[in-house]
């Protein structure tokens, strides 16, 4: 009786699952009147793109994980050394479960009345609470090196896959006129290299969601997610739906950009001022020109704007990819805005820094109080009467 319920409960499942697809690839929702998916089978000299094909994306991450750890230890790491990239040494904090429990579970950052609680409850003075959630901080952001082997990679990646693009689109028609991205669609030929570019970007952005977890965190942490999910979904819709040829140029848009800030990251680890200060400039200019400008008024023109020429009468597949893209240009102008508020500092106050990446709090503590906090026993509760007699001491 109970092997026939998990039968029918599995047949239900698969039903629906089947059901689900079957309505996720009707053709009303990806294609043109009049097309179907027998349409897209090779024929003639011409290759279409397969929705079947995207698994590859699966062991490409895996190989893209795999350079960028070889790259990160044999490249980032050596030329760590030769820009003379040290990590500040860490004090670690005392160990303290109530602190800690408080730290993982309540906030990072408790109010002054919070301090005075939690002082209390361990016996501490609020000086030395301050101090251990100054250190537990601290634990928490990724040390020099690593962000320099992290942006080391990335520069890697966004450098090479910018002249991949170049190469893949300096002589194609729709680079120079944007109105030949529709020319003959939906029939349009796959292009070897469009393939490769394709790949990559999907592997590389299902990569960094790998690596989230390890990767620096930064104040626009979500943001970055966002943007990674739906340049995947848009990469995956608009590869589905052959809109391939508009799909190259948004990349190559978005890579152009990328290894500027990169390159201007890796220099400021390095404390070379001047050349992340012209690195971040150059950057900026080129963010504002591609994302700002040529994204909305080139781009998002040419998908919202001259399909209506082709078509009276848009299918789904047209809603969703320029969701997405809508959704990308929202976060375009959110980072503008970021970057507008670090130039502005740079050119009123004469300081660049990235408003996304937290920093190491000093960490100074007086001799006599280091040497409290070293004898102090396991619980901790015996360090305010401690602190307050050599307060009163002085």
């Amino acid at each position: 009786m109970k092997r026939d319920v998990i039968g029918e409960h599995m047949f239900s499942m698969a039903h629906t699952f089947k059901t689900l697809k079957s309505w996720f690839w009707w053709e009303t929702i990806w294609m043109p009147a009049n097309v179907t998916w027998a349409d897209f089978e090779d024929r003639d000299g011409y290759v279409f793109p397969k929705p079947h094909q995207l698994y590859a994306f699966l062991p490409f991450t895996l190989v893209l994980l795999i350079i960028r750890f070889f790259i990160e230890k044999y490249v980032a790491l050596p030329l760590a050394k030769v820009l003379d990239i040290k990590n500040v040494r860490r004090v670690k904090p005392q160990p303290n479960s109530v602190l800690e429990a408080y730290f993982q579970s309540c906030t990072r950052h408790p109010s002054q009345s919070e301090m005075l609680r939690l002082a209390k409850k361990c016996n501490w003075t609020v000086h030395l609470v301050q101090k251990w959630f100054k250190r537990r901080r601290n634990l928490e952001i990724p040390t020099m090196v690593q962000k320099f082997k992290e942006s080391c990679w990335r520069f890697t990646f966004h450098l090479s896959s910018s002249i991949a693009g170049f190469l893949f689109l300096y002589d194609k028609p729709w680079f120079y006129d944007i109105w030949q991205a529709w020319v003959s669609y939906p029939y349009q030929s796959l292009l070897p290299s469009q393939y490769w570019y394709y790949m990559a970007e999907i592997s590389f952005y299902c990569s960094l969601l790998c690596t989230l977890g390890i990767d620096n965190k930064r104040k626009d942490f979500m943001a970055h997610v966002v943007h990674h999910l739906a340049a995947i979904g848009l990469m995956g819709c608009s590869w589905c739906g052959n809109y391939v040829r508009i799909g190259t140029l948004v990349m190559f848009v978005h890579d152009v950009a990328d290894f500027w800030l990169e390159a201007a990251k890796m220099f400021n680890y390095a404390r070379w001022e001047r050349t992340c200060n012209v690195l971040f400039i150059m950057f900026s200019v080129i963010f504002f020109v591609t994302r700002i400008i040529l994204f909305p008024f080139w781009i998002l023109r040419a998908t919202i704007v001259l399909p209506l020429y082709y078509s009276t009468t848009p299918v789904i597949a047209y809603f969703l990819f320029n969701g997405q893209l809508l959704v990308l240009q929202g976060l375009h102008l959110y980072w503008g805005s970021l970057i507008l508020n670090i130039l502005k500092k740079f050119f009123f106050v004469d300081h660049l820094k990235d408003e996304r990446s937290d920093e190491e709090e000093e960490d100074s503590l007086s001799d006599t109080e280091e040497k409290h906090v070293k004898n102090v026993s396991k619980n901790g509760c015996e360090l305010r009467k401690s602190c307050y007699l050599n307060n009163n001491s002085r």
